[in-house]
């Protein structure tokens, strides 16, 4: 081989390899760097198997460690449970003022339709007098311990791009969700299950895996969606005839190959695939352990609502405080079934019996247990329902309510929010938002704020340009911070 055909085949990735610095290494640091320069992650011996989710320090002191996301998909109507309209009331059945309206668009209904009162009573609760409707008695046991924001509002009206911007803070599918972006900046304390865990009930989810997709980022930090029934995780349990022992040593002939694989090509996929392996073999233990509650005494399963082994939504937020408790970083639990264009009083009844009594115990149990000063329990859907009334005979549709991404609630609860608060205020039909206004992402920004993470500084290159979760808008509501 002469010297020009040698030079051919000392590629800079052969370099790399070769002197001993490792382009695997180097993929490393890119993964564990943020968009300001600052130190993502943490050290990782040369010799072990990277782990993306090695647990890092925040930008700043956090209030909370953990995040538990009740999702309620479809989009409640905040006007007949949580922003209670006499007006409404007074008017009920007339058209609603043009001058409301004006060229607002909906997915259903016309802008002239008429008004329609809250289909259930409100009563206030506690020493906060949160306003309630009768809908929520459990969460009315809990009312001093939550924040309820009934000035949120977002720029998307229809249910697929509405749930991916509330989750990802784009109403595009691509982007990396509110759990992968905190589990990229945080890490996870456990060891032996994913860091971020989703959970589902219902009856399906407009905006699909895209709600909990890493997006751009490394693979790691993408929701692992849970069962909560049988396997908790398919395809995890061993081959019929493989025992440990064998699945162990082949697992490390693996390990061993990715590793020499990673130094040469560099592929920070390579590492989430590592890490992959090395996780699903520890949950093959761990998971059935989780998933097992004949160790949750009669007065917790009651507290939730669970009957055992019958999946719910009730049996989901039992689950969610086991994760917690057990090291978990973000879990998103949805719950489908809230968009209720037909027979809205109908729909309530039946979606509030299904949440209300284990979102309440949720809080109540954290807060039994000492975890609800460090857990961030998060509560809504993805817009609101409108003032005006849907009717339409040829859809088959009466008494129920459009979306209405003007003005919708949510509430918090632990992770350093202030409880007993009520914040923001609609105009007297709930139309619009008049005082305290709240954007999807100041709500994200701060989420990521009391987690100890600057949203602006929380960023990762893709496309030639920094992406963050907020994108380039987002405050911190620095009225709901304890």
């Amino acid at each position: 081989m002469n010297q020009h055909d040698w030079n051919l085949e000392r590629t800079r990735r052969h370099f790399f390899r070769d002197c001993g610095l490792g382009l695997g290494k180097i993929a490393l640091a890119s993964l564990l760097v943020d968009g300001q320069g600052g130190a993502r992650g943490a050290d990782v011996a040369a010799s072990g198997p990277i782990n993306p989710l090695t647990p890092r320090p925040p930008h700043y002191a956090p209030k909370a460690k953990r995040v538990i996301f009740l999702f309620m998909a479809g989009a409640p109507s905040q006007l007949d449970l949580f922003d209670h309209k006499p007006e409404l009331t007074k008017h009920d059945g007339r058209p609603i003022p043009a001058e409301v309206v004006k060229d607002q668009r909906y997915a259903f209904i016309r802008r002239d339709a008429s008004l329609m009162s809250a289909r259930y009573r409100f009563a206030r609760h506690g020493r906060s007098g949160a306003e309630l409707s009768t809908m929520l008695p459990c969460l009315a046991n809990a009312a001093d311990d939550i924040a309820i924001v009934k000035s949120l509002y977002t720029d998307q009206f229809n249910h697929a791009p509405a749930q991916i911007f509330l989750n990802t803070g784009s109403p595009f599918p691509g982007r990396p969700s509110l759990g992968a972006w905190v589990v990229y900046g945080l890490g996870s304390e456990s060891t032996d299950l994913p860091g971020f865990v989703v959970m589902s009930s219902g009856s399906g989810l407009s905006g699909g895996a895209a709600l909990w997709s890493s997006g751009f980022l490394p693979t790691a930090y993408q929701g692992v969606p849970f069962r909560s029934k049988g396997d908790a995780i398919l395809n995890a349990a061993s081959p019929s005839g493989v025992d440990r022992r064998l699945e162990r040593a082949s697992l490390d002939l693996i390990g061993d190959l990715n590793r020499e694989h990673l130094g040469v090509a560099g592929d920070p996929e390579i590492a989430t695939r590592i890490a992959s392996y090395e996780m699903a073999f520890r949950m093959q233990s761990s998971a059935p352990e989780l998933m097992d509650l004949s160790d949750e005494s009669p007065a917790t399963l009651a507290l939730y609502g669970v009957e055992p082994g019958k999946p719910s939504f009730a049996a989901n937020c039992l689950l969610a405080r086991r994760l917690v408790e057990r090291g978990v970083r973000f879990v998103n639990l949805y719950h489908e079934g809230w968009d209720h264009h037909s027979d809205v009083a109908g729909g309530l009844k039946i979606s509030c019996g299904q949440t209300d009594r284990a979102s309440a115990a949720l809080v109540l149990d954290l807060k039994q247990r000492g975890l609800l000063e460090d857990t961030l329990v998060v509560w809504g859907g993805e817009f609101g329902r409108t003032p005006m009334v849907e009717s339409n005979a040829a859809l088959g549709r009466s008494m129920g309510r459009d979306h209405h991404p003007q003005a919708f609630t949510m509430w918090l609860a632990g992770g350093g929010i202030k409880p007993g608060v009520t914040l923001g205020r609609t105009d007297d039909l709930g139309f619009h938002v008049v005082e305290d206004p709240v954007h999807v992402h100041d709500l994200q920004a701060t989420l990521l704020h009391l987690l100890g993470l600057d949203h602006t500084r929380l960023t990762f290159k893709s496309q030639g340009r920094q992406f963050r979760l907020t994108d380039v808008s987002g405050e911190v509501v620095e009225k709901l911070l304890a």
